[in-house]
C-alpha cells in the first residue's frame, strides 16, 4: 500500500501517464492520493472519476514537493498505523521500479533494433559489388546447388575443434605484439615514468645492453616464425578445401557432361572468344580492320622457361623440349577452360588427348613438334603460322595464350640468317596489340644485364599498363647469387628500366623433363616455404607460385577482354558496311561467293567436262586414233620399209624385206607409239572439251585453276602397262595376215596407198622446188632470183634428170663412176661441184622418180584384184606393194578399236578419278587455291565473309558476357 501523499505514490502515478499503457496496479484505489485517483479514472476509461477540489490538487503537489527522499520516523505513539504505513510505502517503490524497468529494456530494444539495421544497410552500401564475379562458378553449379546435401558438405568440413587448433595462441601474440609496442613506441621527455625508466637503464652496464638485444631479436624472430607457421597452416588448410572444392566440381562437371539436365549443351565463353581469334589469325585486314582482341603473349629469352610456366598455368607437360636448342618454332594459341577431363584438342582435329596419360601426352608433344616442322618452310628456321591447342581441365583457369618463339641474341649454325629478326618481327606484331597482355618471362638463374626480352617489351609497352613480369628458376637464383636483395630489386621493378602492372617469382621445376605437374608444385610450395626471400620479407606472399600468377594473369585477361571487346565489334561493323557498298557499287549482279564457294563450283564444272568423255562415240574415238597413228608412223613405214623393200624390184625380195622389217617394227616400235597417240589424243579430247565448256558463258575466273587441274591431272596418269604387251601381239597378229577376202578391201587399200604416196610425192616436190629455187615463171612474175647455191643444183638436177630418162629402171644409188660423169659434165658448163651434193640432189630426183612410178604402178593395180585373188604370181602385174598398205590399214584400224576400248573402258575413268584427287587435294591446300583463284572479286567476298562471321562470333560472345556478368 502506497502511503497517500508521498513521493513513490506520486512517481507510479507521474510514470502511469507517461506510458499511456493502462497497467492496473494490485493497490485499493480509495487508498491513493485524491490526485492519483483522478488520473486513474481518465485514463482508465472511466468516464465520471471522482471530483477532487483543485486547490487540495495544488496543495497536495506542494506537499509532494517538499517531501524528503527518505520518510521521517513516525511520531512515538503512532503504533500499528506508523507500520501499515511503511510497509504500503516499500511495496509501491518495488513495482514503480520494476515497472521503469521493463519500459527501459522495451525501449532499448526498439531502439537498438533501429540502430543496427541503419549499421547494417551502411556497410552493405560500403561493400563492393560481386555480382560481376559470379562468372567464376558456372550456371550449373547454381542450377545443382539446391540438389547438393548441405548436410554432408558440412560433415565433410573440418571441426570447430580442428579448425580452433590451427588458429594461433591470440594470448600469446598479444603479449608478442604487446612487446613490440614497447619496443617501437617513441620516449617522449615529458613522462617520467620514462624518465626514471631512462635514468635507472643509464646505470646499466654493457653486458646488460647486449643481453637485452639479443633476447629482443630472438623474440622477434620467434614472432617471424610463429607468424609464418601461421600462414602455412591456413595455407594449407585452403589448399585441402581447394582440393575438395575441385573434386566436387569434377563430380558436377561430369554429371552434367552426362547429360543428367537434359539441357541443350552450349558452347563456353572461352570457347567462343578462341573462335573469335582463330577467324582472324586468318583474316587479312583491309580498311585499317587490325585485330586489337586481348590475349595473353608470352614472350622471353630462349631457354627463359617460358614454356614451363605455360604448363604449369595448364597443368600438363604438353609442350616438346630439348637441352638448349630452338623448340618454340612458331606461334601456339593456347586456350584454357574449365572442364570435367583433362584433355587437350587441335583446332582442326577431332582427336582428343588425354593430358592424365603419358602416351597420350608423348603424343600430344610429337604433334606439336610435327605441326611446327611442318610450318616451317624450307629454308627457314622460324614460322609465323599460329597453331591453335584447346585445354580443358578441372581447376584451369580461362584464358588465352600465345606461346612465341624465344628471343635470341645471336644466330647459330643451323639456323636462317634472318631468324633473329623473324623472331623480333613476330613478337612484335604480338604485342603490338594494345589490348594485349604481355607475360614476360626472365630467367632468375642468369645475369639481368644479359636479358634481351626486358629492352623489346619497354618499348612495346612503355607505361606498363599491361605487362606481367615473372622470374622463373628463382631456387638457382637463391643458390647462385651472393646478393639476395637483387632478386628482391627485381620483383620489385627497381633494377630493369621497364614497368609492369606486377612482379612475381615462380619456381618450375629441377630442370628434369621428366617431373610430372604435381612434383613440381610440391617442390615448388617446399622452396618458398623453407626460402629466406619469403621468410626476410623480400618477396610478399602473393607474388609467389604459378598457382597466385594464373589467378592474376586471368583476372587481368577478362578485365581486358570486358573493357575492349565492344569497341572491336563496333570497328568490324563498320568495317563490314565499307565491304558491302564496294561490292554493291563494282559487283552488282554476282553473288558473293568466297573463294570456297567458287572453287566448289569450278570443281562441278570440271567434273562434268571428264564426264563428257565418256559421251564421245566409238566412231569419233577410232577415226581420231587411227588418222594420229598413222601421222606418227607414216614416215618411218614410208622411209624404212616401203621404200627399202620396193627399191629391190624383185617380188621374193620385197615380201622377205617387208615380213622382217614389220615384225622388228612391232617388237621394239609400234606398241609405244601406239600408246603415246591413244594418251595424247585423251588429253587433246579433255582440253576440247574444256575448251568448250570455256565459251559456253563460264566464268573466265576458272580458267587458271581448269588448266592447272588438267595438267595435273594428266601428269599423274600412267597408262596400264599390262595393255602394251596385249596391244603387241594384237598387231602382230594383224600385220600376219596378207589375206585380201573382197574387192572393196582391195580398193580401199589403192585408196590408202595412193592418198599415201601422193602425200610424200607433194612433200619431195616441195623440197625439190626449194632446192633449185623459183623457176623461169616465178622468176618473171614475182621478181624473184636464184642464189648461187640454187642455180648450182639447178644445173646437177638437169643432168641427173637426163641420167634417169637414159635409165629409167635405175637403182635408188649412184655409182662412183657416174658421179664422176655427172660432175666432169657440170665442169664442162663453169660449174664447179661437190659430190656429196650431186648424191644428195639424186636423192630427192630418185625419190620424186620412184613415187611417180609407185602411183603409175597403184593405178594398173586397180584391176589386179582378179590376179591377186587367183594367185598369179608370176604375171605380168604383180601388187604386192598394195597388199603392204592393206596389212598397214588393217593393223591401224585393230589397233584404233583396241585403243578404243581400253579408253572407253579404263582410262576415262582413271582420268576421272585422277581429276577428283586433284580436285581434292587442290581443295585442301589453301595456298594453292589462293595462288589459282584470284582477283578482287575473290578478295572482296572472303574478306566480307571473314568480318561477317567475326561481327557475328563477337556479338554472340558479348551476349553470353553479359549474361554471365
Amino acid at each position: 500500500m502506497l502511503r497517500v501523499g508521498s513521493k513513490a505514490a506520486c512517481m507510479a502515478c507521474r510514470n502511469l501517464v507517461s506510458t499511456n499503457m493502462g497497467i492496473r496496479f494490485r493497490v485499493p484505489l480509495q487508498k491513493l492520493h485524491p490526485l492519483s485517483r483522478a488520473i486513474h479514472h481518465r485514463y482508465s476509461g472511466n468516464a465520471n472519476p471522482p471530483r477532487t477540489p483543485h486547490r487540495s490538487a495544488a496543495r497536495y503537489f506542494t506537499s509532494m514537493s517538499r517531501l524528503p527522499m527518505r520518510p521521517p520516523k513516525p511520531p512515538p505513539g503512532s503504533g500499528g498505523r506508523s507500520y501499515q504505513q511503511k510497509r504500503n510505502f516499500w511495496v509501491a517503490r518495488l513495482a514503480a521500479r520494476l515497472l521503469k524497468l521493463r519500459y527501459i529494456l522495451l525501449g532499448s530494444a526498439v531502439g537498438g533494433g533501429y540502430t543496427a539495421k541503419k549499421t547494417y544497410e551502411e556497410w552493405k552500401e560500403m561493400l563492393p559489388d560481386f555480382s560481376e564475379y559470379n562468372w567464376v562458378i558456372p550456371d550449373f553449379v547454381w542450377e545443382l546447388s539446391e540438389q547438393i546435401d548441405l548436410d554432408k558438405l558440412a560433415k565433410a568440413l573440418p571441426e570447430i575443434e580442428e579448425i580452433a587448433k590451427l588458429l594461433p595462441d591470440l594470448d600469446k601474440i598479444g603479449e608478442n605484439f604487446t612487446f613490440l609496442k614497447s619496443l617501437l613506441s617513441p620516449v617522449t621527455s615529458s613522462d617520467p615514468a620514462l624518465k626514471a625508466t631512462d635514468s635507472t637503464s643509464a646505470t646499466n652496464d654493457a653486458g646488460d645492453k647486449q643481453y637485452k638485444k639479443s633476447s629482443d631479436k630472438e623474440k622477434l624472430d620467434q614472432i617471424q616464425e610463429e607468424l609464418l607457421r601461421t600462414q602455412l597452416k591456413y595455407q594449407r588448410m585452403l589448399e585441402r578445401l581447394e582440393k575438395e572444392n575441385k573434386e566436387l566440381r569434377k563430380v558436377v562437371l561430369q554429371k552434367d557432361d552426362k547429360g543428367i539436365h537434359q539441357r541443350k549443351v552450349k558452347k563456353s565463353l572461352i570457347d567462343l572468344y578462341s573462335e573469335v581469334l582463330d577467324i582472324l589469325s586468318d583474316y587479312d585486314a583491309n580498311y585499317n580492320t587490325q585485330d586489337h582482341l586481348p590475349r595473353v603473349v608470352v614472350v622471353g629469352d630462349q631457354s627463359a622457361g617460358k614454356t614451363s610456366v605455360l604448363e604449369m598455368i595448364a597443368q600438363a607437360r604438353i609442350f616438346p623440349r630439348g637441352s638448349g636448342e630452338m623448340m618454340t618454332r612458331s606461334p601456339v594459341k593456347v586456350t584454357l577452360s574449365e572442364g570435367p577431363h583433362h584433355v587437350a584438342m587441335f583446332k582442326d582435329s577431332g582427336r582428343e588427348f588425354d593430358l592424365s596419360k603419358e602416351d597420350d601426352l608423348a603424343a600430344l608433344r610429337r604433334e606439336i613438334e610435327l605441326r611446327m616442322r611442318k610450318s616451317v618452310k624450307e629454308g627457314q628456321t622460324v614460322s609465323s603460322e599460329t597453331i591453335s591447342l584447346s585445354v580443358k581441365g578441372p581447376g584451369i583457369q580461362r584464358m588465352v595464350l600465345v606461346d612465341l618463339p624465344g628471343v635470341i641474341s645471336t644466330v647459330t649454325s643451323g639456323m636462317a640468317s634472318d631468324t633473329k629478326d623473324t623472331i623480333f618481327s613476330i613478337s612484335k606484331a604480338y604485342m603490338q596489340n594494345p589490348n594485349a597482355i604481355i607475360l614476360c618471362i626472365q630467367d632468375g638463374s642468369v645475369d639481368a644485364e644479359r636479358s634481351i626480352v626486358t629492352d623489346l617489351v619497354s618499348q612495346m609497352d612503355p607505361q606498363g599498363k599491361r605487362t606481367i613480369f615473372v622470374l622463373t628458376k628463382v631456387d638457382l637464383a637463391e643458390k647462385n647469387l651472393a646478393s639476395p636483395n637483387r632478386i628482391q630489386q627485381i620483383v620489385e621493378g627497381k633494377l630493369f628500366p621497364m614497368k609492369a602492372l606486377g612482379y612475381f617469382a615462380v619456381v618450375t621445376g629441377k630442370g628434369s623433363s621428366g617431373e610430372s605437374i604435381d612434383s613440381i608444385k610440391d617442390y615448388e610450395e617446399a622452396f618458398f616455404q623453407n626460402s629466406r626471400l619469403l621468410r626476410d620479407g623480400m618477396l610478399k606472399a602473393h607474388q609467389v607460385t604459378t598457382k597466385n600468377l594464373s589467378l592474376a594473369v586471368s583476372d587481368c585477361f577478362w578485365k581486358m577482354v570486358r573493357e575492349s571487346v565492344e569497341q572491336q565489334a563496333d570497328v568490324f561493323k563498320a568495317s563490314r558496311f565499307n565491304l558491302e557498298t564496294e561490292w554493291k557499287n563494282n559487283y552488282p549482279r554476282l553473288r558473293e561467293l568466297d573463294r570456297n564457294e567458287l572453287y566448289e563450283k569450278a570443281k562441278n564444272e570440271i567434273l562434268d567436262e571428264v564426264i563428257s568423255l565418256s559421251q564421245v562415240t566409238p566412231q569419233h574415238w577410232e577415226a581420231i586414233l587411227q588418222k594420229k597413228l598413222w601421222e606418227r608412223v607414216s614416215t618411218h613405214v614410208i622411209e624404212n620399209i616401203y621404200l627399202p623393200a620396193a627399191q629391190t624390184m624383185d617380188s621374193g625380195t620385197f615380201n622377205t624385206t617387208v615380213d622382217i622389217k614389220l615384225k622388228q617394227w612391232t617388237d621394239k616400235q609400234l606398241p609405244n607409239k601406239a600408246l603415246e597417240v591413244a594418251w595424247e589424243t585423251l588429253q587433246e579430247e579433255f582440253a576440247r572439251f574444256m575448251a568448250e565448256y570455256r565459251g559456253k558463258d563460264q566464268d573466265d575466273i576458272f580458267d587458271k585453276l581448269k588448266e592447272a587441274v588438267k595438267d595435273e591431272s594428266i601428269k599423274r596418269h600412267k597408262w596400264n602397262e599390262r595393255a602394251m604387251d596385249s596391244l603387241r601381239v594384237i598387231q602382230h597378229n594383224a600385220l600376219e595376215d596378207r589375206s585380201i577376202t573382197d574387192k572393196p578391201q582391195w580398193d580401199a587399200a589403192i585408196q590408202f596407198m595412193e592418198e599415201t604416196l601422193q602425200s610424200r610425192l607433194k612433200d619431195t616436190e616441195s623440197v625439190v622446188r626449194d632446192m633449185v629455187g623459183p623457176d623461169w615463171k616465178q622468176r618473171w612474175l614475182n621478181w624473184k632470183n636464184r642464189t648461187p647455191d640454187q642455180h648450182i643444183r639447178n644445173e646437177t638436177k638437169n643432168e641427173l634428170e637426163r641420167l634417169l630418162k637414159l635409165h629409167d629402171d635405175h637403182t635408188a644409188y649412184l655409182a662412183n663412176d657416174e658421179v664422176t660423169t655427172v660432175r666432169k659434165n657440170l665442169e664442162g658448163r663453169n660449174v664447179e661441184v661437190d659430190p656429196v651434193l650431186i648424191k644428195d640432189t639424186w636423192h630427192q630426183l630418185y625419190r620424186r622418180h620412184f613415187l611417180q612410178k609407185a602411183l603409175a604402178h597403184c593405178s594398173l593395180c586397180k584391176r589386179g584384184f582378179y590376179y591377186y585373188q587367183r594367185h598369179f604370181v608370176d604375171s605380168e602385174l604383180e601388187c604386192n606393194d598394195v597388199v603392204l598398205f592393206w596389212r598397214i590399214q588393217r593393223m591401224l584400224g585393230i589397233t584404233a578399236n583396241t585403243l578404243r576400248q581400253q579408253l572407253t573402258n579404263t582410262e576415262v575413268r582413271r582420268l576421272e578419278k585422277n581429276v577428283k584427287e586433284v580436285l581434292d587435294d587442290f581443295g585442301e591446300d589453301l595456298e594453292k587455291k589462293t595462288h589459282l583463284i584470284t582477283g578482287r572479286r575473290v578478295q572482296l567476298a572472303e574478306d566480307l565473309k571473314k568480318v561477317r562471321e567475326i561481327q557475328e562470333k563477337l556479338e554472340a560472345f558479348i551476349e553470353a558476357l553479359h549474361k554471365e556478368k
